[in-house]
């Protein structure tokens, strides 16, 4: 790891030299990059350059503003500020999220990105890194040619800008949070041609969990400028430091035999002191954009990720299952791992508009490529420290004692590499009428011993080539009104096993959306409206333990239906608003109700606007509901939750903000997918912003 990170500071000295001697260089050159910083375009939904109403898709943005504004400086947070979007944080370091009724399994950045076939993320970003955070909720074959129905997250960096500015925010609250974030944006050469930007955010706090503590410190450098007449050069590196103390692994088990459910305090942890998660990562990137003739580009694009992680921790279960009616029966299974992974990912593609038939369209073509390798140790210890017995629950972190931990030996490792081509284009048959048709095809490589499943400890995958369609047609009914359907195959391969330890066939299926867009209110507010149906079949479903103790998954068709409306934008000069309501039906192969713990409804309302009578105060709340869920450890009833904020302008470059989380001091279990954390009570913070 030493090496990669010499190799990415190496890089970032390189990048940060040819800076210098553009800042020298004088030139009569045409300039070409300030304007592609004024006008830059996500391409995160489609891989074409559309606003979000042409696009046949249901897309929400959550931007840097929103994020500020309610102090979501995770990334999960951030999520749980979206329509249709729900986090199942089952563990304080683990989380998986879900959309549609399926878990989402792709994460992007920038719009490139590998898939996460098992679905869980490990930690969090730090939001202060974007500009906003897209949400593109549906099939997402054509934006990697393997996934499902569920949707995609899409993180948006910051970039350079255009002026000299800056800011920081200094913040603290409950649990001894205690944060300092800043960024510097700098135009580094007379012309305008190249600039920087520097990002930093440290972040200290304790939890409403019992002795979890995180310590988090992130960095994130870029510069962008003009190579030549046409070209663009962009790099930047984001340094990652996450410390965590007292995780809780596996969560807690809150069922009764007889199906009831336990009532502890919210602060219950089954974490012991000497168990921590620590993990490092560094990632880089370098993206040249050659404007090849007026309306078109060529781009190529190098991801570079390398990432490790030690842990050391305790699992406090039941083998059984409930809890006793004593809450006693719970053991302990210790664990201690080092783990490696490193990803590479380069594209490179052709995107433009042409002129045919009397009428505008875009194409965009390429090529990728995207490789993945995990290594993974453990630490063994002497049988005597496993399957201890726990003293009733709740206890405290001296209880269960931490082995006497052997030397690190190779607990497993894999790759894979996929390849794909992909091309999409947006046909105008009319001013009105306009179809996208897109495809994929991919060739998934992998090799190694199973990441999560239970296989033999080296497998051979057999190589999966496969060809995604993808088309979808908009009608402008009106210039205000939009009317779309969309339909994609859809496939993705499966590293859960069966009883026997065998690997699963790739799950298939079909997704379809149809909708309707609006713009009100001389186009500051957008409503969407949507059905959508997706079947999906071969799904990987947890079916139990195995004799040994290991976990097993069946196949099964599981098809979900649902509706979705979303109204976002400003109601007025002074306000802004963000509401969302999704509601479905997930059934199995027998038609009955299937994985209860996504919630079949959940609503969201994001308000804030400016006090007429007190200009300078902004107020804002954001509200969620979500529906009854049941899981294997807990159940929880619908619930409302609401989080607040009151920001006043002392000048025109500092800011106070407070807020109020749980406003109504709501006690729920979330993370009921695979375990069960209580919600932290009401608290607040506190922050003072300067720009400069």
């Amino acid at each position: 790891m030493k090496s990669n990170q010499k190799l990415i500071f190496a890089l970032a000295g390189s990048l940060l030299s040819t800076t210098s001697m553009a800042q020298t260089s004088s030139s009569a050159e045409e300039m070409v990059v300030i304007g592609v910083r004024e006008n830059r375009t996500s391409k995160g939904a489609t891989g074409l350059a559309l606003e979000i109403k042409n696009t046949p898709q249901s897309i929400s943005i959550i931007d840097q503003e929103a994020m500020q504004d309610f102090n979501v400086t995770g990334s999960n947070n951030a999520l749980e500020l979206s329509t249709g979007i729900n986090v199942d944080q089952y563990e304080t370091n683990r989380a998986t999220f879900n959309s549609r009724g399926f878990e989402i399994q792709l994460t992007q950045i920038d719009g490139l990105g590998m898939t996460n076939d098992f679905g869980t993320v490990v930690g969090q970003w730090d939001t202060y890194l974007f500009e906003k955070i897209e949400l593109i909720r549906g099939a997402n074959g054509l934006l990697t040619g393997v996934g499902n129905a569920s949707g995609t997250i899409n993180y948006v960096r910051k970039r350079p800008t255009n002026e000299d500015q800056g800011e920081v925010i200094v913040s603290g609250g409950s649990y001894s949070y205690k944060r300092v974030a800043a960024d510097y944006n700098k135009v580094l050469s007379s012309d305008g041609s190249w600039a920087g930007r520097v990002v930093m955010a440290y972040e200290d706090k304790d939890s409403h969990i019992r002795d979890l503590h995180n310590e988090d410190t992130t960095f994130y450098g870029v510069i962008d400028g003009q190579i030549g007449e046409n070209g663009i050069l962009t790099a930047g590196v984001t340094l990652l430091k996450n410390d965590q103390d007292s995780p809780m692994w596996g969560s807690l088990t809150l069922f009764y035999p007889d199906g009831s459910m336990a009532e502890f305090d919210d602060s219950s942890s089954t974490s012991q002191d000497w168990t921590y998660w620590n993990s490092e990562s560094q990632n880089a990137f370098v993206e040249y954009k050659h404007l090849l003739g007026q309306n078109w580009e060529a781009k190529l694009t190098y991801n570079l990720r390398r990432a490790e992680s030690d842990s050391r921790l305790l699992y406090a279960y039941n083998p059984a299952g409930p809890l006793n009616e004593d809450n006693t029966g719970l053991v302990g299974w210790p664990y201690s791992s080092h783990t490696e992974t490193d990803n590479d990912l380069l594209d490179f593609n052709i995107s433009g508009t042409f002129e045919a038939f009397g009428q505008d369209h875009s194409l965009i073509a390429g090529v990728s490529n995207a490789t993945q390798d995990l290594e993974g140790w453990i630490q063994n210890f002497d049988d005597s420290y496993l399957l201890q017995p726990m003293p009733a629950f709740p206890f405290e972190g001296d209880v269960y004692p931490e082995p006497e931990w052997g030397p690190l030996t190779p607990d497993r490792a894999g790759e894979q590499e996929l390849t794909r081509f992909y091309a999409a284009t947006r046909f105008s048959f009319t001013e009105k009428f306009k179809a996208i048709a897109g495809l994929n095809s991919i060739k998934l490589a992998r090799e190694g011993s199973s990441r999560y499943g239970n296989a033999v400890a080296v497998t051979e995958y057999p190589d999966t080539e496969e060809t995604s369609p993808y088309l979808g047609l908009t009608y402008d009914f009106t210039d205000n009104i939009l009317g779309y359907v969309s339909y994609s195959d859809i496939f993705q391969n499966q590293d859960q096993t069966d009883f026997d330890g065998e690997y699963l066939d790739p799950m298939k299926g079909v997704n379809m959306e149809l909708g309707v867009k609006a713009e009100w209110l001389e186009q500051r507010l957008l409503t969407t409206a949507a059905i959508f149906s997706a079947e999906q079949k071969g799904l990987a479903t947890y079916a139990g333990l195995t004799d040994g103790g290991t976990y097993f998954y069946e196949p099964k068709d599981v098809k979900s239906e649902g509706i979705e409306l979303e109204a976002v934008g400003k109601v007025s000069d002074n306000a802004k608003v963000s509401v969302g309501l999704t509601h479905l039906d997930l059934t199995g192969p027998d038609g009955n109700d299937i994985y209860e713990w996504i919630p079949r409804t959940t609503a969201k309302i994001r308000f804030d606007t400016r006090i007429s009578s007190l200009p300078e105060l902004r107020v804002g709340l954001h509200g969620r509901y979500e529906s009854e869920v049941i899981g294997s450890y807990a159940k929880q009833d619908a619930f409302y939750r609401f989080d607040m904020f009151a920001a006043y302008e002392l000048s025109e470059a500092a800011t106070i903000r407070l807020n109020i989380n749980n406003l109504l001091d709501e006690k729920y279990v979330e993370g009921i997918a695979y375990g069960a954390i209580y919600s932290a009570p009401r608290h607040a913070q506190a922050s003072l912003q300067y720009k400069f």
